[in-house]
């Protein structure tokens, strides 16, 4: 693709799309099974069942495999590791699976559609129900480092170095939404 950038749906909704190496139930399972799932994004079990719990266990220190920045003074009083929990609202195994992501006092929804593209898959991840312009502006900036991590995943390339990327796209992101 040629601008990987996630495109604001509205002023509370961030909207990606990616073309990732299939087959389309690879890319299901990393989205929903723990143990690939932590490789980009997070650990924690998805009960692939409308009603069914999400956990996430963040770290994002151990997505980088080269030497990293270190984590910027924005996020330097989060914790190292971090939990939350959602619930899932949609599921049509391997299509489309949906759930809220409940942190601090921050309610939102995810969305993870995939399609296939020939040997490719077309993924739409929508991240609904932002509460603050900076919320948007770190939830962007994230899920882009984190689409960064789980492409090269899957394409058995080493990883971005997590917190450098993440400040370069979060540095774009603020121009691209200040515009």
């Amino acid at each position: 693709m040629n601008d990987d950038y996630g495109e604001m749906i509205d002023e509370r909704t961030i909207r990606f799309v990616r073309l990732l190496p299939g087959p389309i139930d690879r890319v299901w399972r990393y989205i929903t099974e723990s143990d690939k799932r932590k490789a980009w994004l997070c650990a924690g079990d998805i009960e692939t069942r409308v009603g069914g719990r999400v956990e996430m266990l963040f770290h994002n220190e151990s997505l980088s495999t080269e030497a990293d920045a270190p984590r910027p003074e924005k996020y330097r009083d989060m914790p190292e590791k971090m939990s939350f929990a959602g619930e899932v609202t949609r599921c049509e195994p391997p299509h489309v699976v949906a759930h809220t992501w409940e942190f601090d006092d921050e309610h939102s929804e995810v969305c993870y559609e995939l399609e296939e593209a020939g040997d490719q898959v077309r993924l739409t991840l929508t991240h609904r129900k932002l509460d603050t312009p900076d919320t948007v502006l770190s939830v962007s900036s994230g899920w882009h480092t984190h689409l960064d991590v789980l492409e090269a995943v899957l394409d058995d390339r080493t990883p971005p170095p997590f917190w450098k990327t993440h400040t370069a796209r979060e540095s774009e992101y603020t121009r691209r939404l200040a515009s």
